[in-house]
Formats: C-alpha cells, sequence, structure tokens
C-alpha cells in the first residue's frame, strides 16, 4: 500500500520507520502548496493538511483514506470524498487542551487587564486598576461543543463559571449547565458574558455570528474565537467594535490568514491578535502522531480483511 506524507508533520526517522512497520510505501512531498511532481494514481492513502487546496484530489485514483493534521475539515473536498467512498479522519481531540488553555488565559487577560499592566510596567508607572473582574458567577457559552469546547468547559467549571452549551445536536455533559441546539442561539448570546465560538466551518456556519447575532450580545460582553476566521462577518465585528460593543475579543483565526497588515484588528485596544497558534504546545506531536498510527494501522487491518 501506497502512502503519501506531507510536510504538514515533521517526522522523525523512527516515526517513519513505525509507518513502514504496518506495511506501508511510503512517498513524501514537502509543500502541500506546490503542485505535485510525482504520479500518485495508485496511493491508497494521505496524510495532510492543505494539500488538495492546491492540488486535485482527482489525480488520486486509487485513494481510499486521508488522515487530517488539523481538527477542521475545511481545507478538503467533502462532496468528493463521501461520492467515492473514501474514509477521513481528522486530528480530534489532538489540540483541544492547548486550545482551552488558551481560551482560559485570554478570558483572564481581559478580565484582569493584562494588557494596561504590561503598558504600565513599561511606562514605570505604579498605577493600581480599581476595575477588575472575576469569573465567579459569569456565564460563558460555547459555540459548537465537541472535544474543545469539553476541554474549555472543564476548566471553566473550576472558575465557578456558569457554562452553557450550544450545538446542532442534543448532547450530555457533566461541564455544562445548559446545553441548547442551534436554533436557541439568539437566546443564549443575550444572557452570556462571555462567547466563544469552537465550530466547525461549513456553509452553515459561515458568518454565523453576523451583525444581527452580535446585536444580540451584551454589552461589555468578550468574545473568543479558536475555530475559522469565517464563523464571524468581520464587517460586522469591525462595526462593533468601533461602536465599544465589547469589554474584549481575543481572536486566534482570521477570514484571511495570515491577517493582512492593514486589517483594523490590528490597530484595536480591545482586540487581541495572536497567529492561529492556540493549538501549539509541547504534547500535540506526540498525541497526532499517536492519531496517525493508529486510524492507518485500523485502516490497514480493515484492507486485509476484506
Amino acid at each position: 500500500m501506497k502512502l503519501l506524507l506531507t510536510g504538514a508533520f515533521k517526522y522523525s526517522e523512527q516515526q517513519l520507520n513505525a509507518l513502514k512497520h504496518l506495511g506501508y510505501e511510503i512517498l513524501f512531498v514537502s509543500d502541500e502548496r506546490i503542485p505535485l511532481q510525482i504520479d500518485v494514481k495508485d496511493v491508497d492513502a494521505v496524510v495532510c493538511n492543505g494539500l488538495f487546496l492546491y492540488n486535485d484530489i482527482e489525480q488520486f485514483e486509487s485513494l481510499k483514506f486521508i488522515q487530517l493534521t488539523s481538527a477542521g475539515i475545511d481545507r478538503v473536498p467533502l462532496g468528493y470524498i463521501e461520492e467515492h467512498g473514501i474514509k477521513l479522519f481528522n486530528a480530534k481531540g489532538v489540540y483541544s487542551i492547548p486550545m482551552a488553555e488558551w481560551v482560559v488565559l485570554k478570558i483572564l487577560e481581559i478580565y484582569k487587564k493584562s494588557r494596561e499592566f504590561y503598558r504600565l510596567q513599561e511606562a514605570h508607572n505604579w498605577e493600581k486598576q480599581r476595575d477588575l473582574l472575576e469569573l465567579t458567577g459569569k456565564t460563558a457559552v460555547i459555540i459548537g461543543f465537541g472535544s474543545v469546547g469539553t476541554e474549555i468547559a472543564k476548566r471553566l467549571k473550576v472558575f465557578g463559571v456558569n457554562v452553557l452549551g450550544v450545538g446542532r445536536r442534543q448532547i450530555e455533559s457533566s461541564f455544562i449547565d445548559e446545553y441548547y441546539l442551534i436554533k436557541h442561539i439568539d437566546d443564549v448570546l443575550k444572557k452570556s458574558d462571555i462567547v466563544i465560538l469552537t465550530l466547525p466551518l461549513t456553509s452553515e456556519t459561515r458568518n454565523l455570528l453576523d451583525a444581527n447575532k452580535i446585536s444580540k450580545m451584551k454589552d461589555n460582553s468578550i468574545l473568543i474565537n479558536v475555530s475559522r476566521g469565517g464563523v464571524i462577518d468581520e464587517i460586522a465585528l469591525v462595526q462593533a467594535l468601533e461602536e465599544d460593543k465589547f469589554l474584549g475579543v481575543a481572536l486566534d483565526v482570521f477570514e484571511k490568514e495570515p491577517l493582512l497588515a492593514d486589517s483594523q484588528f490590528w490597530k484595536c485596544d480591545k482586540v487581541i491578535v495572536t497567529p492561529h497558534n492556540s493549538f501549539v504546545s509541547d504534547k500535540t506531536s506526540n498525541r497526532l502522531f499517536e492519531t496517525i498510527t493508529k486510524n492507518l494501522g485500523d485502516y490497514r487491518v480493515n484492507s486485509r480483511n476484506k
């Protein structure tokens, strides 16, 4: 079986040998953004991130398995994959913990005015801030309650936060106080102090948080996005920021990445910008390789049994 690996993951020699031991003949391309210079008609499996944004999946005539190094599945042609019966796996759970830690950090930075203290320190200015907030008793809604949302909720409950979940289907979790279907999102936005977006980007969720829904949010609420930039209408968000709608906004993802140099988000004091970095930690590489190995191993075994 032929397996195409890309530079989306940095493999050690030991890891490559482990994949070969599963019974795969390995091909490798370092840059997914460059048109493929190799014949991939007989490739059975691929581990990649954005490969199919730059290369036509129809070149892979024998493809039966795709493992993504990302949690999102918006960078692959889902219709073609489903139509051709290709097994698709994402990196579910791999990045959930560091992303949850990032979310809690940004909420606390906003509530405790960290940016202001850094400015005062730089100016050698001893000036107390008398309007710091507590997380205790606040209401946070997590929109898109999957593995990332679960890890966020787990941590927020420790701070005494009332945690609400919103999603497409009914679920139960000991880490949330109330759960709502997406059709009730307007009601949830009206009563939430903190709004956290962790949902996938699809045709249904694109620009989900538009001007109308932003207007439903509390004044002086917090907005956090670690999903995809496209779930927010960025023009509407900029307008709301200009109207001083929010206490603070933390964005790790944007409609266009890298974020354009002239974006208004860079200039706004109430916005914390990070470069799609919330998923990074010292433990994700091992988690991801374990996921890759397990899914490739299961696929190999299942293929032999057919």
